[in-house]
């Protein structure tokens, strides 16, 4: 009875093998908020082609990256600006080896379909205040949303800022405030070229200078507490001639040269 038992295990545990040796290993991704239509092409592609499941969390670049610091369970980080990247290295949160310049992007005036408003020329000087009305500027938080922080400075060195401080309608992230914008809370916003483009509620009426923020650059990096093997995988896709026909599609610029 004994050996027959030990033979019915034994059966037992080769049907199983196979099951566990065939487990998907799966990444956990935490991005901005802004990457959300574009990374969720890339993400379908690269677990087609690697069998590696993605899960994408998004939100602001600021909030990932306090949560990360929390000890939430993030494999690789993609931020929507340099600052909070570099917070993320000083604070060991990242494996600075694999820290790349991903994606680019520019700063764009928005407002609802449906407003009479037509394009608007921004240059020194330019009154977004007085173009607002009685209406408030949608814009993701000044004070640690990468979005919001590339809106005042570029408010700041046209000379807008003092006017339009008092009429800020702060988010918690881009697309929160393109939300505004879109459902015709607010008739004006700030927010991403390539977050005006995929939203069909909302118009570009103007794009700032270049030369009047920071340049937009989307940082990415694995993770210091990551151990998965999928991960230098899905970085290497990330600068595949794939991954830039993704990306540009939605309007990014992609910044490392592609490799195969």
């Amino acid at each position: 009875m004994f050996k027959r038992l030990i033979t019915i295990l034994a059966f037992v545990t080769v049907l199983a093998a196979p099951h566990f040796a065939a487990a998907q290993e799966t990444l956990t991704v935490f991005a901005a908020a802004s990457l959300k239509n574009a990374l969720d092409e890339f993400d379908a592609a690269f677990s087609k082609q690697s069998g590696t499941k993605v899960v994408a969390s998004y939100a602001a670049t600021s909030a990932l990256a306090k949560q990360i610091e929390q000890g939430a369970p993030a494999d690789v980080f993609i931020s929507a600006d340099v600052k909070w990247m570099d917070y993320a290295a000083e604070h060991k949160l990242i494996e600075t080896a694999t820290r790349s310049d991903l994606l680019g992007n520019k700063l764009v005036l928005v407002a609802p379909m449906d407003s009479k408003l037509g394009n608007v020329t921004i240059a020194k000087g330019f009154d977004i205040a007085k173009l607002a009305g009685s209406g408030r500027i949608a814009v993701a938080d000044v004070k640690a949303v990468p979005a919001g922080r590339y809106a005042k400075a570029a408010l700041t060195s046209l000379g807008a800022w003092a006017a339009a401080e008092p009429k800020l309608a702060q988010a918690e992230n881009v697309r929160a405030a393109l939300a505004f914008v879109a459902r015709g809370e607010t008739p004006l916003g700030i927010v991403y070229s390539t977050d005006a483009q995929i939203d069909p509620g909302v118009k570009i009426v103007g794009t700032f200078p270049g030369g009047s923020y920071p340049p937009i650059i989307y940082p990415v990096a694995a993770t210091a507490s990551t151990a998965k093997a999928g991960v230098d995988s899905y970085l290497r896709f990330l600068h595949t001639p794939a991954a830039k026909a993704i990306f540009e599609k939605y309007g990014f610029t992609f910044l490392p040269k592609t490799t195969s």
